[in-house]
């Protein structure tokens, strides 16, 4: 049985979001109980409904209190000025590679995950997803603008279409590397990315 939570308001919310957010990344949007949520912290059913207006509500700020970390940390390794740019995406991979091996290969990003799962049943969460992913790709973007400008990274194809062929071919090697349980698709990706596409001809 959970350990009923105390704390203050804000803390229970937070609470909710991190629990949330871990049961998502396990089961799926639409497999995830609100019971199961609270249950999992120990808070009364009722609390739920003073913080979250609905299960969609709640699914919206679980994918906004995910950003913001997510965001953080690629704040941290796509604009680290004292790393080339290459070698910052290149971090990238090799980090998230890392976290895939210590979860087994399994949950993935709780972002592609509900992108492939909701964007066709609930229209707020599918946009809501979509303005996240944007702004992760502008992210990587610019640390690919970084990279052609210093004449590290290939001229020949527009920053912003390299960003987006980057983050999905990142994320489809992640759900292959799922169905696979080995890091092989990852590893693939990065040796064609990095040694084929990327680098400066």
């Amino acid at each position: 049985m959970a350990k009923a939570h105390t704390g203050s308001k804000e803390t229970t919310k937070t609470s909710l979001l991190d629990a949330g957010t871990q049961i998502m990344l396990e089961k799926g949007y639409n497999h995830t109980g609100i019971q199961e949520v609270l249950d999992s912290i120990g808070v009364p059913k009722g609390s739920f409904y003073y913080y979250f207006d609905s299960k969609e509500d709640f699914g919206l700020q679980i994918i906004d209190h995910f950003d913001v970390s997510y965001t953080e940390r690629l704040r941290k390794c796509l604009e680290d000025k004292s790393t080339p740019p290459l070698n910052r995406l290149r971090s990238y991979c090799d980090e998230g590679m890392k976290a895939f091996e210590e979860n087994q290969c399994r949950k993935g990003c709780l972002i592609g995950n509900l992108s492939q799962e909701m964007s066709d049943q609930s229209e707020a969460l599918r946009a809501r997803l979509e303005e996240v992913l944007t702004k992760w790709r502008n992210k990587f973007a610019q640390c690919i603008k970084e990279g052609q400008d210093s004449g590290q990274i290939d001229k020949s194809v527009d920053y912003v279409q390299l960003a987006e062929f980057f983050l999905s071919g990142w994320n489809g090697a992640i759900l292959r590397a799922k169905t696979t349980k080995t890091t092989a698709p990852l590893k693939a990706f990065m040796h064609v990315m990095f040694e084929k596409i990327l680098p400066a001809k």
